[in-house]
């Protein structure tokens, strides 16, 4: 089968310098390097040995990306790269090139901080990860891997939402039954609990159930089932089992109380009873714009520490 590149702009190792590894994993490596050009550095995500159906992969990934990258809190794709990186031979690979983001991701915040990050601050990503969210599921778009790690963060801390290698089209217009993805995927803790039949096909409350999993986890600042494994969260999660909610003290936040409410009706047991992201969307912007005049201090305060520690 030929394979169909999207039509973005190609981007070719005359363009760039300074290349530098800033992450890598299971999926392969993302380079921060500098465009000569657009005199601006960028990210470049190579996927480990780009060949053939990784190839494909990778243009699907850009294709979904391109459709909603244009939204303030997707993460906006600038093009296509081709060429040989730094340490990869001679061989050509493809990779996506990717607006940078300067302050890593929601997981690393929470762990540099040791816990949640001030409340307006904390309400903000909660609003514009639901606003991001939103707008994927009306372009018909799963993201399927919805956690801490896949939502990075801008030089001024907002939100915005990457890691699209598991998202696919919904194969139905209407928000029905029959909408669903062709792949499983997701990361265990974050997965609701119909996810582990193995005859289940990811829909949309897929993605609901995450976000209240990643709710907890911003409001907490913690890890959800830490010291779980793969087989006992397979067992838990369909029986009931969810992150704790009574070290939450409600009380601390004017909204706190809303947005566990949210958070709960999120992860519910049954699909249907779950809120859909224009929902999510209302009520965490109704939360964020009550503590709206604090969140430049709430910034602030963030930005000092990470200073600090030279991050």
């Amino acid at each position: 089968m030929e394979l169909q590149r999207p039509k973005f702009e190609s981007v070719g190792n005359e363009s760039l310098e300074n290349w530098q590894l800033i992450g890598f994993g299971g999926f392969g490596q993302v380079f921060k390097a500098r465009h000569k050009k657009w005199r601006c550095d960028v990210a470049i995500k190579l996927p480990r040995h780009a060949a053939g159906t990784r190839d494909i992969e990778l243009c699907e990934e850009a294709n979904h990306m391109a459709k909603v990258s244009l939204h303030s809190s997707v993460l906006r794709l600038y093009g296509i790269y081709r060429g040989s990186p730094p340490n990869g031979g001679q061989n050509i690979q493809l990779g996506i090139v990717m607006e940078l983001m300067d302050r890593g991701s929601v997981q690393t915040l929470l762990e540099t901080l040791s816990g949640p990050p001030p409340w307006p601050l904390a309400f903000r990503l909660a609003y514009e990860i639901a606003q991001g969210m939103n707008f994927l599921h009306e372009k018909k778009i799963l993201h399927h891997d919805l956690k801490p790690s896949n939502v990075l963060l801008d030089g001024d801390l907002h939100a915005k939402l990457a890691d699209f290698g598991l998202s696919r089209v919904s194969t139905s217009v209407l928000m029905s039954s029959e909408e669903m993805s062709t792949v499983k995927g997701g990361t265990c803790q974050y997965m609701p609990p119909e996810s582990f039949d193995p005859s289940y096909k990811p829909v949309r409350k897929f993605d609901i159930y995450s976000y209240g999993i990643l709710l907890w986890s911003i409001i907490c600042g913690k890890k959800p089932f830490p010291d779980a494994t793969l087989a006992l969260l397979k067992l838990k999660i369909p029986k009931g089992d969810r992150p704790p909610c009574d070290e939450i003290d409600q009380r601390k936040a004017e909204g706190l109380r809303e947005l566990v409410g949210l958070m709960e009706r999120c992860w519910d047991g049954d699909p249907s009873k779950r809120p859909d992201f224009g929902g999510c969307d209302e009520i965490t912007k109704d939360v964020f714009l009550k503590h709206r005049a604090g969140i430049h201090h709430a910034v602030g305060q963030v930005m000092k520490k990470l200073v600090q520690l030279n991050l």
